[in-house]
């Protein structure tokens, strides 16, 4: 065969392999998938992880012409549902992570899987943010006030939260680290103990989730003096943010975002980040997580991996300048 020739044909060749390749991952994508899902949640029904799965499952079984189920898996700080995930590996796993378990567990606890290496994260939901709240006999009505208690009565405020390495428990650090603050951590095995003790007094303050002091704001049981968030709150117009109030780089979400085990084909990973995103902007699934205090917000695949990077960086590097451990 002449040189030219035998070029030739390479060339044709490697164009029908690329053209079936091409066609492929389209293909797998439309057989996928092949039997019901999972949705893994790594805390127990009711909370706000729970509730963004199943707003999310609800939608997301038709669209995939499948049933999707919500399993619970809760314990060791919302790391158990993505351990599950990871050791299953079937491709008919995910997860509705939450920050706890992808940014924080991981620079506390020692994992059974790698955090960014057997994790992907495929769609990003949205964030809830967190409050700072004081019992409503503390005397305080601004942070002004509760920073200025602090200082002439050192040692007299304790925060809760729903326990060691939460997200209440961080964003107490950052109060601690902005004010220089002297005051106590109480942990709880969950936000509603919590709750009952700062509405009863036995602990003044915390920074706890939207979805857990709204309805305690509303009707007057506790004080929201500031939302831990870049902006303002559509649920709380009328409370400041915490740099609005004065409290500098002290911010603090819970986020959620769909992640799946990094072996999952990425034609699958790119069809489950279409349809969250699609579901999430949805007018009755959006006012469904909006009611639970999540602002969405949708985001590319590499947007969430480049963010989930970042938080990890973030919350290193404060564990570590805090000392900050779990007891």
């Amino acid at each position: 065969m002449k040189p030219s020739a035998w070029k030739r044909r390479a060339v044709r060749a490697a164009a029908a392999a690329t053209l079936l390749g091409l066609t492929a991952v389209p293909s797998l994508a439309q057989e996928w998938p092949s039997r019901p899902l999972r949705m893994l949640v790594g805390s127990a029904p009711g909370g706000g992880t729970d509730a963004a799965a199943r707003a999310v499952a609800d939608k997301l079984g038709p669209a995939l012409k499948t049933t999707v189920v919500v399993e619970n898996k809760p314990g060791a700080s919302n790391t158990m549902a993505p351990a599950e995930a990871v050791r299953a590996n079937d491709g008919h796993s995910l997860v509705m992570g939450v920050s706890t378990a992808h940014a924080i567990a991981p620079h506390l606890i020692k994992l059974p899987y790698s955090n960014d290496r057997d994790l992907v994260p495929v769609a990003y939901v949205g964030a809830v943010p967190n409050v700072l709240v004081v019992n409503k006999d503390l005397g305080v009505n601004t942070v002004s006030d509760l920073v200025a208690l602090v200082r002439k009565q050192p040692g007299s405020v304790n925060f809760a939260s729903s326990g060691a390495g939460s997200t209440q428990h961080i964003a107490g650090e950052l109060f601690r680290e902005a004010t220089q603050a002297d005051i106590t951590h109480v942990p709880y095995r969950g936000s509603a103990p919590a709750l009952v003790d700062l509405m009863g007094g036995s602990v003044q303050m915390s920074f706890d989730t939207m979805a857990s002091v709204l309805p305690h704001i509303k009707t007057g049981k506790v004080k929201a003096l500031a939302v831990a968030a870049a902006r303002r709150s559509p649920q709380l117009p009328d409370v400041p943010t915490t740099a609005e109030a004065g409290l500098k780089d002290v911010e603090m979400s819970a986020w959620y975002g769909v992640y799946m085990p990094a072996g999952t084909p990425k034609a699958v990973q790119d069809r489950v980040h279409d349809e969250v995103t699609r579901i999430i902007q949805m007018p009755d699934v959006k006012a469904r997580l909006e009611a639970i205090g999540m602002e969405v917000q949708p985001m590319s695949q590499a947007q969430f991996q480049a963010f989930h990077n970042a938080e990890n960086k973030r919350y290193a590097a404060l564990i570590k300048r805090r000392d900050i451990r779990l007891d």
